[in-house]
């Protein structure tokens, strides 16, 4: 005799179709998504980029150091100056922050370098392309957000050295600085040194190894004026002088009415050059970054 079967389970009814959002663009009936779709654009890149700048420890550190030395030097430099019988002989007061600025210059290369390269060495390079996937608008954002921190401390912390210097050095001769000498020893030097900060951040991005970048923009810093000291022939003296004339620390010294010889670049000549090279280092760098992989 048979087994009576038991009955067969009912199929579940099928659910009823669904109504997602469409993609940016279209749209379908009865949903409405409460997530909002933005379009991105400079500005998050902006805030991304000074997110980072703000919360690692090297740019703490370099900048403090470059605080350090700017200020320390400078006004060790007019402390000395100023009790001792040295007589200025109308000479810029302002120029005293120039040893400073020129050691302190190297922590702002330092940390130019570091805003690029790190990422490529640590590998976060990949998270920033992929949250931001126009490459230009990632190295534009380093670039405002890097030149923009190195010109303001760079301007705070001369501005302070010449108004402590000027009347510290009034009884030693040093003649009173007109208004075109305080922007040039302030601003002028300010865009200067900032400038030279974003070319490093350049090179970093063409290098993409911070030992490498670092040290060929301490080699282009000093080594121009290393080697022109050095060179005695009488048949490498034309050589001799454009080092001498185009080396960094001669152009600093521009700013300050002061140079290692009577012709070359004068003015506000040092801005346009360093301006200049900083925007062949841009081509360059986004040609590079829009060409190779990540």
């Amino acid at each position: 005799m048979s087994t009576p079967q038991p009955p067969m389970p009912q199929a579940a009814a099928a659910p009823a179709p669904q109504h997602w959002q469409a993609a940016p663009g279209g749209s379908y009936p009865g949903y409405s998504s409460p997530i909002p779709v933005v379009r991105t654009h400079l500005g998050h890149a902006l805030a991304s980029e000074w997110t980072k700048i703000k919360s690692v420890r090297s740019t703490m550190w370099t900048l403090g150091v470059f605080v350090l030395l700017v200020i320390g030097i400078g006004l060790l430099a007019g402390t000395v100056v100023s009790s001792s019988s040295s007589d200025l002989d109308g000479e810029n007061p302002l120029s005293m922050g120039f040893f400073g600025l020129l050691l302190g210059s190297m922590c702002i290369i330092t940390l130019g370098v570091l805003t690029t390269s790190s990422e490529y060495g640590t590998g976060m390079i990949r998270t920033t392309m992929t949250a931001c996937p126009s490459r230009g608008r990632v190295l534009t954002a380093k670039a405002i957000v890097f030149f923009l921190v190195a010109f303001v401390v760079t301007l705070a912390s001369a501005s302070f050295v010449a108004m402590v210097q000027v009347p510290m050095l009034e009884g030693n001769g040093a003649e009173t600085p007109s208004g075109g000498e305080w922007l040039k020893g302030t601003v002028g030097v300010s865009l200067y040194i900032a400038l030279l900060g974003l070319f490093a951040l350049l090179i970093g991005s063409i290098i993409r190894h911070s030992a490498g970048a670092v040290t060929i923009m301490i080699g282009a810093l000093l080594a121009p004026l290393v080697i022109a000291l050095f060179m005695f022939s009488q048949s490498l003296e034309d050589v001799r002088q454009a080092l001498l004339e185009y080396s960094i620390p001669n152009q600093l010294s521009v700013f300050y009415s002061n140079s290692l010889s009577g012709s070359g670049p004068s003015g506000w000549d040092p801005l346009w050059i360093i301006l200049g090279a900083t925007v062949l280092a841009f081509a360059g760098a986004y040609a590079l970054l829009e060409k190779r992989d990540v």
